[in-house]
């Protein structure tokens, strides 16, 4: 889930989204299916396919900065954040 920052995820509106229930992702699993630590996971490059939501309210801007593998470094994604990503699906997350 890509989530713009003031956002609050609304989990059940993500679970009828998926037509499943939902659990937070524990560190071990987020490691295992994306190669990078909780608090800097990239929005892409990950180590096997994910299920990816964007929040519609990231595409009102024209970059948008995210965590680069790290939870200590960011980087910035100039233009339309969706040309970039592997398939994803937009929704309003709140």
């Amino acid at each position: 889930m890509l989530a713009s920052g003031p956002n609050r995820v609304n989990e059940k509106s993500i679970a009828t989204h998926l037509g499943s229930e939902i659990d937070k992702a524990d560190a071990d699993f987020v490691k295992r299916a994306t190669g990078f630590a909780i608090g800097g996971v990239p929005p892409l490059g990950h180590c096997e396919p994910v299920t990816l939501f964007v929040d519609e309210d990231l595409l009102q801007f024209d970059e948008v900065w995210a965590a680069a593998g790290t939870p200590h470094a960011v980087f910035k994604i100039p233009g339309k954040l969706t040309d970039i990503l592997p398939e994803h699906t937009v929704i309003s997350v709140r």
